[in-house]
Formats: structure tokens, C-alpha cells, sequence
């Protein structure tokens, strides 16, 4: 077997950089509790760098198990992209609440090495150990207040939830394997697309459910969820917003492989399913949300919501390759704009987190006068986050609204079904703004927000703002027809 070093360059730079951390925080111990950060931050730049040199360059290796294309170029720089994010906004958080630094970043690089593979990964046992190694560093760092029982029960839950749903998916392969004799994407398509004999067709749409099942865990989607408001609030805040953007998006970007790769063929029987967790998750996602008081669950409640819209488009896949591709469009702009657009009001929170512990949304009061530029930011967020133009979110919501509308029958109603969910989401996103805004604070002293934390949520304003100004940045993504097919 002949290995292409060009193509898994950016992961051995990242597995280079772990070990490093590693090395460096055991052995270097009058430094190590500032030496981490700046390695890490190096070791992911240069991991970026090398991902752009791929680009143009469409790779396989290790016997057409990972693959380099556009579809995987797109996730591993938004993955590595939100690295660098969360790397920024960990350094004053945990450097002030005095936890023990090495050991966050490299379980933390250990979970975005994980998220870089997902993407490449075009078997199922890379694509289950991709999964593992995003969701095992997880259960760590969900719990790395040590002394606080709020983080040990969501660091738990996790765990606990975590291992049942790996187990429920590799059954699921584990039956795949045996209905066609692979574990890779392709073959496994090509053998689906055959006729099947009734036992082998039975065993091929239970292994689905099971897989379907597995991966619903993982992107936290009803009735599934249960783990994610708990872990969130309990897990420290850049965690939390790293649990809720580039672990979910890692989900999705395996989920949309096994659907529209492996499992297309069975689409009649799996498109259901996904119109059933669709609208269960977008619809009690909402309503729990009316209900919070405190931040980070409602950012949890929004991010189930939000991925019962990112589920939609799956119910949509049809036998129309037309279809297929809106369907696969609509949802990895979702996924990515989604991302950024929680990775920024988690910013904002984690600013607000060094003077309030205990994060309600009535300690946002009068944010627009005590820190006008984070105010701002986090408008931009909620109101996008509703899909409210002109923001990013708007044109999110848009794209998934049109694939159903175009697709007719099934796609018409749950179309309409996202439209009555995404109104009755404006009460409580607006909730934040109108505190900020309308509310007097109780203190006049100006929020200390750090240079670092501020530039993020400045840039991640920035890119709402212009997506929803130029759409065309994330309209039609090139890549598309790379995975799916011509």
C-alpha cells in the first residue's frame, strides 16, 4: 500500500503538534502552564497552511479509505479555522479560573484531529474512529472543573451517552459489513444500488436505523438531546461552544457522507426517518428554548433547534440528482454558517462569564452601553441565529426553505413546518437584544472584555454581516458534486 504524505499532511503537522504539547507540559514544568497555548496555536496555523496546499489536488490514500477532495478541503479549514477561535478565547478563561492548561489543549487538539480526519474519511472504520476521537477528549474537557458538580455531572453524561450511541452505530456497521462485504463508502453504495434478497434488505435498513440512530447522539438531535443542555451548561464556556460548533459540524459532515454516499440507494426508506427527527427536534428544540433564563441552556436548546434545520434536507433526497445537490447544498451552508454564528455569541459569553457565574440572561442588561462593540456582536448573533436578514442565518434558513419548497409533497410541509418553528423562535433570540438594549444595567462599569475575546466576536460579526450582504460567499459551493457525484 502506497501512502500519499502530502495528503494526511495537516493531520501528522496536528498529531506532531499533540505530542509536543504533551512532551512539553510533562517534562518543561516551570513553563508550562503558559507553553501550550502558543504551541498549539503554531502547530494549528501550520496544520492550515498545509491543508491550502491541497487545494486543486484531489488525493486518495491508504487504499481509497481517505480521500482529499473539495468537500473535505472545506470542512478541515473550517475545523482548523475554529480551532485558532476556541485556542483564543481558552487562553484568558482558563489561565484566570487557574486550571491546570496543558492537559485542556492537548485533549482539546486531540478532539479537532478527530473533526480534520472526519471529512477524508470514506470507510467506516476511519469515519467511527474519527467519531471517537472528536467525541473521547470531549468527555475530559466537559468535565474539567474538577471541583465543580455541575461539570462532573455534564463530563458524566456525556460519557455515559457517548459510549451507548458508539455502540448503537458500530452495531449498525457491524451489519453493513455483513449485507455487503465492505466498509467502504463506494462499495457500499454500488452493493446497496444491487437487489438485495429480502433478508439481506432487512438487515441493510435496520444497520441504517441503527447508524442514523448512533449519529443522531452525536449532533444532539430529539430525542437524543437529552445529554447536550446539561453537558453545555455544566462544561467550561469554550468547551461548550467548541461541543456546540465544530464537534456537531463533525457529525453532520460524516452523517452527510453515509447518506449520500453509502446509503443513498435506500433513501425511500431512510428519508422519513429524517422528516420524523426533523421536526421533532426543530419543534421541542424551540419550545424548551422559550422556557430558559440562563444563556448557555438557551444556546443549547437553539443549537437542538437548529439541527433539526440541518436535518431537513436529508428527508429530502430523492431519486432527482437536481434534488440531491440543493439538498446537500442547503445543508453544508447550514452546518458552516450555523457555526459561526454560535461560535460568536459563546464568544460574547465567555466575555460576560469573567463577571457573572452564573450567566442568566438578564445579566446581558444593558450590555449596549457598558460595551457597545459586544453588544452589537451579540445582536448580530441572535438576529441571525433567527434568521432575520440582512445576516448570514437568514440565508441559511433560505436555502433549506427553497430545497423544500422545490422538492414539493414531504419537502412543502416540512418547509412550512421550519417557517412556523423559525417565527416562534424570534421571542426568545430577540429576549437577549432587548435586554441589551432596553434594560437598564445595574452597574455603569464598563464590561472588561479581553482583546482577544473582542476580535473574535468583532471578525465573526463581520463574516454574518457579509454573508448576508454578498450570499454568493456561501451560495454555491464548488465541491458539492465531488461527493455526491455528477
Amino acid at each position: 500500500m502506497t501512502i500519499d504524505y502530502h495528503a494526511i499532511l495537516p493531520e501528522l503537522i496536528l498529531s506532531g503538534t499533540i505530542l509536543v504539547v504533551l512532551v512539553a507540559d510533562a517534562f518543561i514544568r516551570p513553563r508550562r502552564t503558559w507553553l501550550a497555548m502558543p504551541i498549539s496555536l503554531a502547530g494549528v496555523l501550520a496544520s492550515l497552511i498545509a491543508v491550502l496546499t491541497l487545494i486543486g489536488s484531489p488525493r486518495t490514500t491508504f487504499n481509497g479509505t481517505y480521500r482529499v477532495d473539495n468537500f473535505a478541503l472545506l470542512f478541515k479549514v473550517f475545523f482548523l479555522s475554529v480551532a485558532l477561535v476556541v485556542l483564543l478565547v481558552s487562553l484568558r478563561y482558563f489561565r484566570e479560573g487557574r486550571w491546570y492548561q496543558g492537559e485542556y489543549y492537548y485533549l482539546l487538539l486531540t478532539s479537532f484531529l478527530g473533526c480534520v480526519l472526519m471529512p477524508s474519511s470514506r470507510d467506516l472504520l476511519m469515519l467511527f474512529i474519527s467519531l471517537e476521537l472528536v467525541s473521547a477528549p470531549g468527555f475530559l474537557i466537559a468535565a474539567f472543573r474538577k471541583s465543580d458538580p455541575r461539570s462532573n455531572e455534564a463530563g458524566l453524561k456525556f460519557f455515559l451517552i457517548g459510549v451507548l450511541s458508539s455502540a448503537v452505530m458500530l452495531y449498525g456497521m457491524s451489519l453493513i459489513y455483513g449485507v455487503t462485504g465492505t466498509t467502504g463508502l463506494y462499495r457500499i453504495g454500488a452493493a446497496l444500488s444491487g437487489t438485495l434478497s429480502g433478508g439481506k434488505q432487512t438487515l441493510a435498513e435496520a444497520a441504517i436505523l441503527f447508524i442514523v440512530a448512533g449519529f443522531a447522539f452525536k449532533v444532539s438531535a430529539v430525542p437524543f438531546q437529552f445529554w447536550a443542555p446539561d453537558t453545555y451548561e455544566g462544561a467550561p464556556v469554550p468547551v461548550a461552544a467548541f461541543l456546540a460548533t465544530a464537534s456537531k459540524a463533525a457529525g453532520f459532515a460524516g452523517l452527510l457522507q453515509l447518506m449520500f454516499v453509502a446509503f443513498r440507494a435506500e433513501y425511500a426508506f431512510w428519508t422519513p426517518i429524517f422528516a420524523a427527527l426533523s421536526i421533532a427536534t426543530m419543534t421541542i428544540g424551540n419550545l424548551v428554548a422559550l422556557q430558559q433564563r440562563q444563556i448557555v441552556r438557551l444556546l443549547a436548546y437553539s443549537s437542538i433547534a437548529q439541527a433539526g434545520y440541518m436535518l431537513l434536507p436529508f428527508a429530502l433526497v430523492s431519486a432527482d440528482r437536481v434534488v440531491n445537490h440543493d439538498a446537500f447544498a442547503a445543508a453544508t451552508t447550514y452546518i458552516l454558517i450555523y457555526a459561526v454564528m454560535t461560535l460568536g455569541a459563546f464568544t460574547v459569553v465567555i466575555a460576560l462569564s469573567r463577571e457573572s457565574s452564573g450567566l442568566l440572561i438578564s445579566d446581558f442588561a444593558g450590555l449596549m452601553r457598558r460595551a457597545p462593540l459586544m453588544g452589537v456582536a451579540m445582536t448580530t448573533f441572535m438576529v441571525s441565529l433567527a434568521g432575520i436578514p440582512p445576516t448570514g442565518g437568514f440565508w441559511a434558513k433560505f436555502l433549506v426553505f427553497k430545497a423544500g419548497i422545490e422538492r414539493g409533497g414531504l419537502g412543502t410541509a416540512l418547509a412550512v413546518v421550519m417557517l412556523v418553528n423559525s417565527v416562534a423562535s424570534l421571542y426568545y433570540y430577540l429576549l437577549v437584544p432587548r435586554q441589551m438594549v432596553f434594560v437598564e444595567p445595574e452597574t455603569d462599569r464598563p464590561l472588561a472584555s479581553p482583546a482577544l475575546v473582542t476580535g473574535v466576536a468583532a471578525l465573526a460579526t463581520l463574516a454574518i454581516l457579509a454573508i448576508g450582504v454578498y450570499p454568493q460567499l456561501f451560495y454555491h459551493f464548488p465541491p458539492l458534486s465531488t461527493l455526491v457525484g455528477p
